[in-house]
C-alpha cells in the first residue's frame, strides 16, 4: 500500500534520532491470538489517530485490549491485520531487526512493573538505551543519564541496585530510562498502579509537562480521576474503542 516510499519510510527509521512530536495512526488494527482454547481477538478493527503532542489515556477493564493496543504501537507486538504508523514509519511492516533500533530511538517504555535489569544500578539503566540507540556519544550518556535521575529525584540513588529501592523509586528511575533518548513519543502501560498517590501525581505532572513540550503521551491506566486531567481519554471495551472524550 506504501508503494516505493516503503525503502525510504524503512530507511527513516533507522536513520538518526528524532527531535520533533511524532503522531500515531491506527488503521482497521485487528489482533488475534491462538491457543489451545481457540482463537482469542484481542483487537477488532482498531482505528485511532493521536496527533503530535497530544496526552491520550486509554481506559478499560482488564482484558479489554489496552495493553495490546500499546503494543500495536510500540512494535512489542504485530497485528494481525491493519496497519500502524507511527510519523512516517509503517512499524507493522518493519523488521524485527528494524523495530528494536526504530523502537530505541523513537517510544520510550515504562512498564507497570519496572523492569529495569537487577544486575545494573540506576545509572546503568537509565545509561542502556543510549548504548543500544546511538543518540549520545559515549562522553555525553554518563551526564545525561544524572541528569534525567536530578528530574527524577532520584541522583542520590544513582549507584544503587533496584533491590535495594522502593517501588516508587524504581518506577522514577523507569521514566528516567525511558526518556533517556529523548523519544517524540512515551508510551506508558499503568505508570501509576504500584505507586502511592504523591508518587503518582509526580509522575503525572511529568507527563503532563512533557505533553507541554511536544512530546505525545499515552498512558494506560484504571484511574478514572486522572484519565480525566489528560486531553483525551479513550475507552476501550472488549477490543473495540467505543468512546473517546476530551
Amino acid at each position: 500500500m506504501f508503494g516505493s516510499s516503503l525503502k525510504r519510510d524503512r530507511k527513516n527509521a533507522l536513520d538518526g534520532c528524532y527531535s520533533d512530536g511524532q503522531g500515531i495512526r491506527l488503521q482497521h488494527v485487528v489482533k488475534t491470538y491462538q491457543s489451545a482454547a481457540g482463537t482469542f481477538t484481542a483487537l477488532k478493527g482498531v482505528d485511532l489517530q493521536v496527533q503530535p503532542g497530544e496526552f491520550v489515556s486509554i481506559v478499560g477493564k482488564s482484558g479489554s485490549g489496552k495493553s495490546t493496543l500499546i503494543n500495536m504501537i510500540t512494535g512489542i507486538d504485530r497485528p494481525t491485520a491493519g496497519e500502524v504508523m507511527v510519523g512516517d514509519t509503517p512499524v507493522h511492516m518493519l523488521t524485527e531487526e528494524q523495530i528494536a533500533v526504530w523502537r530505541g530511538r523513537a517510544i520510550g517504555i515504562v512498564f507497570q512493573f519496572f523492569q529495569l535489569l537487577p544486575t545494573l544500578t540506576a545509572i546503568e539503566n537509565v545509561m542502556l538505551p543510549m548504548d543500544y540507540g546511538g543518540c549520545f556519544s559515549q562522553s555525553e550518556r554518563p551526564d545525561r543519564a544524572m541528569h534525567l535521575l536530578e528530574q527524577m529525584d532520584m541522583a542520590a540513588c544513582a549507584h544503587e541496585l533496584p533491590s535495594s529501592l522502593s517501588g516508587g523509586q524504581q518506577q522514577s528511575i523507569a521514566i528516567a530510562r525511558a526518556l533517556a533518548n529523548d523519544p517524540p513519543i512515551l508510551a506508558a502501560d499503568e505508570p501509576t498502579g504500584n505507586l502511592d498517590s504523591k508518587t503518582a501525581e509526580s509522575v503525572f505532572q511529568l507527563f503532563d509537562d512533557l505533553a507541554g513540550r511536544g512530546k505525545t503521551i499515552l498512558m494506560v491506566t484504571h484511574d478514572g480521576e486522572l484519565a480525566r486531567r489528560t486531553g483525551r481519554t479513550v475507552l476501550i471495551a472488549d477490543g473495540e474503542i467505543v468512546n473517546e472524550t476530551e
